[in-house]
C-alpha cells in the first residue's frame, strides 16, 4: 500500500473513532508497527493528527472528508493482491457477451471490472465502487439495487424485501466470502446475508471467488450450504483435502497459479 493511501486511511479511521492505538492501526491497515509509527509522526508534524502515547488522535473529526470507499474495503483489497487479480481475471473469462450477471461487493469481485472492459454485458451489483469503475471504463449496462450506502464495505444494502432486484435474472452470480469450508459459505454481517440471499434467488449459477487463505476459514454466520455453490475459483495453494471435499459436493473447482504476494 502506498504511504499516501495508508495515511488517508488513518485519517478516515480517526475521523470515525477519534482515537486509535498503534496496535489497532497495524491490524486494520495490514502494516508493521514501525511503519504506522512513522506515519503518525509525519502526519502529526504536518498538523493532520495529534500524536499521543501509544497511538494517534483526531484533531477535528468533523473536518475530515468522508469517502464513499473507506478503510475496510481498501485494506482488504491490498491483501494477496496479485493472487486475487488472477482469480478475478479467471472469473471474468466466464462472462459471455450478451449475458446478464450479478457481482456482489468485495475486493476480489471489484477486481473483475478491469477484465470486463471489452465485454458487452448487463450487470447488477451492490458495490458502488465497482459500479463507478464500470460506468467510467466500459459500456456495460449497470443496475444498482435500492438501499443505503455502507461506506466501510463499499456496498449498498437494503433492509427491505423489495429493492428492485427481484426483477433481475442472471446466468451467473459472482461472490467473495469471509470463508468457505465443509460448513458452507461464511459471512460476517447478518444484513449482508439478507441482501446476498435475495440476489442468489435471481441467478442460475453461484460462483465463489476465494483465495486459498479463505478456504476452511470460519466467520460469524453461514450464508448458504455447499450444495448452493456451483463453482469455486481459488489458487494453487489450496488444501488438497478441502478441494476434494468441494468436488465431492458437486462444486466445479477452478485453480489459478498463486502469486508471491
Amino acid at each position: 500500500m502506498l504511504e499516501k493511501h495508508r495515511q488517508q486511511l488513518i485519517l478516515d479511521i480517526l475521523a470515525k473513532e477519534q482515537f486509535a492505538s498503534v496496535k489497532s492501526l497495524t491490524e486494520k491497515l495490514n502494516a508493521s508497527e514501525a511503519t504506522i509509527r512513522r506515519d503518525i509522526l509525519k502526519m502529526s508534524k504536518r498538523g493532520e493528527i495529534k500524536k499521543i502515547r501509544g497511538g494517534a488522535q483526531s484533531i477535528n473529526p468533523s473536518s475530515h472528508k468522508k469517502h464513499l470507499s473507506s478503510s475496510t474495503f481498501f485494506v482488504d483489497k491490498e491483501k494477496h493482491t496479485e493472487t486475487k487479480k488472477r482469480i478475478a481475471q479467471r472469473a471474468a473469462q466466464l462472462c459471455k457477451n450478451g449475458s446478464s450477471i450479478i457481482v456482489n461487493g468485495g475486493s476480489s469481485t471489484y477486481m473483475m471490472g478491469e477484465y470486463l472492459r471489452d465485454t458487452k454485458l448487463n450487470m447488477l451489483t451492490n458495490s458502488f465502487v465497482l459500479a463507478s469503475y464500470i460506468s467510467q471504463n466500459t459500456d456495460i449496462q449497470v443496475t444498482l439495487p435500492g438501499g443505503e450506502i455502507y461506506r466501510e464495505q463499499g456496498i449498498i444494502l437494503s433492509s427491505y424485501e423489495k429493492d428492485n432486484t427481484e426483477y433481475y435474472h442472471s446466468t451467473m452470480m459472482f461472490m467473495g466470502t469471509a470463508g468457505i469450508g465443509p460448513f458452507g459459505v461464511m459471512e460476517s454481517d447478518p444484513l449482508i446475508i439478507r441482501s446476498e440471499q435475495r440476489l442468489m434467488k435471481q441467478t442460475e449459477k453461484l460462483v465463489i471467488l476465494a483465495d486459498s487463505t479463505k478456504l476452511g476459514k470460519r466467520s460469524n454466520f453461514i450464508l448458504c450450504p455447499l450444495q448452493d455453490v456451483d463453482m469455486l475459483i481459488t489458487d494453487s495453494n489450496a488444501d488438497p483435502e478441502l478441494i476434494r471435499h468441494f468436488e465431492e459436493n458437486d462444486i466445479k473447482v477452478i485453480m489459478v497459479e498463486a502469486a508471491n504476494d
